[in-house]
């Protein structure tokens, strides 16, 4: 009976009519209760969730996605059980490029925006994979380093959706080979749950051994640890009231705790000098971040990873990396990034985190190794939107964009937005955007356009037309060629060069473009509308041989045509 129940399910699904929809639900708020076993590398997980349809049909199906190493044990409604099939679901939003799905018939229909609460259980191991890498091609011993999420007796650390579906979610098939698809399948699931709230009591117990030092998920996580013989046990509370774009995550080890509140640093034994570059650094990076954006008022948390390659990940004011580099000019940055987090809040990511990556760009220019330096920085951010941006311009109905006031695309919002950042900076000024972004205010910020406000009453500018192109629509970049330059003789031995530069692109910008000469060189900048021409004049002390537009600050879609060669007349 039991088989005839499951394949009458089934069969029922197969049907158009009941066709499945992995996004109908969105789950508004998790009650998790997860206990870890190091020594078997095992999660266990009980708790409630509650889903919201926010489909404008009504549901009498949800789906529940978790690892593919992890099983479902129980789902129940009303303290009832439900009926549900588990399944093999392909996807890399896990990184085990698979997720075991839970396909529930819910007792009763689910109105569009009515909720429901489930009671749900399920356990399995955790342990290191980097298949969804390598059968992409990435070698075994490069895909690792990404693919460092675990739990062992050593060394425990799970990154959430994206990386490790150790908490129920409901997408569809995320493909590392097809395209955006991964990043597009995972930027809609933040989209949905940024509203939502986020509760995991975790206590991790071992029966042999020496206890972890420290279960580490937030700055703030209340906790403890507590041995009886040799047995152990540590906990802690790891909530949020909003998830925002934060992916939970927790980490595990017998950490060193160096921290000097509200500096929260755990180094790992052996890497005590590459911590020591954390500690040292804190003082010129606070004073820093005091001076753009006021003084840091709540904690940060620096987690070391014992792998010294891994590539170091970010979720709030968590940010887990290796101190096995004893790199002071990164552990500079790296505190930047998370004391502008201390500091600045906005509930719109752009800003946010955009703020944050445009800080580092800053403080590589004028604490470290100057412009170029910086947008040597930024160009590393650069490829991780141009390719999509290319899409957006070559076929808008297709590729309609990611608008930075609402994207929830982490190369968006924090790649581009840093570009915007810089962008705004080079055309107002320092001071006016050190007054805009020390006159925000995060509970204030209920219009899209309070930050274009604030910007343009700090520069006196209509900045109208930038934010149209930049903020509230996605319209692709720019694409700028000096279209001609004509030198004429000017007064003594000087030169007149008009200069006229063409926008390719759907996107404006004010780009700054330089004219050389023998013995030197004459940098200005020019506003230029998407699809336009502007023209200028420059004097220079000399005979110009080369026109370059764009330095590096303004992102555009093609580098190969900014340079032209003057030619004597």
């Amino acid at each position: 009976m039991k088989y005839l129940s499951v394949l009458c399910v089934l069969c029922g699904l197969a049907s158009p009519a009941l066709a499945i929809d992995r996004e109908a639900f969105t789950f508004t708020k998790y009650d998790l209760e997860i206990k870890l076993e190091p020594e078997q590398q095992r999660l266990g997980a009980r708790g409630k969730i509650t889903l919201r349809n926010d489909s404008p049909q009504p549901q009498k199906i949800a789906v529940l996605q978790i690892s593919s190493s992890l099983s479902w044990r129980s789902i129940k409604v009303n303290g009832k059980a439900v009926q549900f099939v588990s399944q093999p679901y392909a996807s890399d939003i896990d990184h085990t490029a698979a997720l075991s799905e839970a396909i529930v018939t819910l007792p009763a229909e689910i109105k569009p925006k009515d909720s429901v609460d489930l009671e749900i259980g399920y356990e399995g191991t955790i342990v290191q994979d980097s298949t969804r890498l390598t059968q992409i091609g990435i070698p075994e011993d490069i895909a690792k380093h990404s693919s460092w999420d675990q739990i062992s007796p050593a060394f425990t650390a799970v990154r959430g959706a994206g990386y490790v579906a150790w908490y129920p979610i409901a997408t569809e098939s995320a493909d590392f080979s097809e395209g955006n698809s991964m990043f597009q399948v995972a930027d809609r699931w933040r989209a949905r749950e940024a509203q939502s709230a986020f509760k995991a009591n975790l206590a991790a117990s071992g029966a042999t051994g020496e206890a972890p030092g420290n279960l580490i998920c937030t700055p703030g996580a209340q906790g403890g640890s507590e041995s009886m013989g040799r047995a152990w046990r540590v906990s802690a509370e790891c909530s949020w009231t909003q998830l925002g774009s934060i992916t939970p995550t927790f980490v595990m080890a017998n950490y060193k705790d160096q921290s000097k509140p509200p500096f929260i640093l755990f180094s790992l034994p052996g890497h005590e000098s590459g911590a020591a570059t954390y500690s040292d650094a804190l003082g010129p990076a606070s004073k820093f971040v005091s001076e753009w954006f006021g003084s840091p008022n709540s904690e940060i948390a620096i987690a070391d990873l014992p792998d010294s390659a891994a590539a170091p990940f970010e979720s709030g004011k968590l940010l887990l990396t290796s101190m096995a580099r004893e790199d002071s000019k990164l552990a500079e940055i790296n505190l930047v990034h998370e004391l502008v987090h201390a500091a600045f809040t906005s509930p719109r990511p752009w800003i946010h985190e955009g703020l944050a990556h445009f800080a580092k760009a800053i403080y590589r220019e004028q604490k470290q190794d100057g412009r170029e330096a910086a947008l040597d920085f930024l160009n590393l951010h650069r490829t991780t939107f141009v390719e999509a941006e290319k899409d957006v311009a070559t076929a808008p109905q297709k590729n309609p964009g990611q608008p930075l006031a609402i994207t929830f695309d982490e190369s968006y919002y924090r790649s581009k937005a840093a570009y915007v950042w810089w962008m705004l900076r080079d055309m107002i000024g320092e001071d006016a955007l050190k007054q805009a972004i020390h006159t925000y205010r995060a509970a204030d910020d209920k219009d899209p356009k309070y930050t274009e406000q604030l910007v343009a009453a700090a520069a006196k500018r209509d900045l109208t037309w930038f934010f149209d192109d930049w903020v509230y629509n996605d319209r692709g970049l720019p694409d700028f060629r000096v279209l001609a330059a004509h030198p004429w003789k000017g007064a003594k031995q000087t030169q007149i060069v008009t200069v006229t530069i063409e926008n390719l692109g759907s996107a404006g910008a004010e780009v700054p473009f330089t004219v050389r000469f023998a013995g030197g060189a004459i940098s200005r900048r020019i506003e230029i509308r998407a699809k336009s021409t502007a023209t200028t004049r420059v004097e220079v002390p000399g005979t110009a041989n080369e026109v370059v537009v764009n330095d590096g600050s303004v992102p555009e879609t093609d580098l190969t045509n900014n340079v032209f060669k003057i030619t004597e007349p």
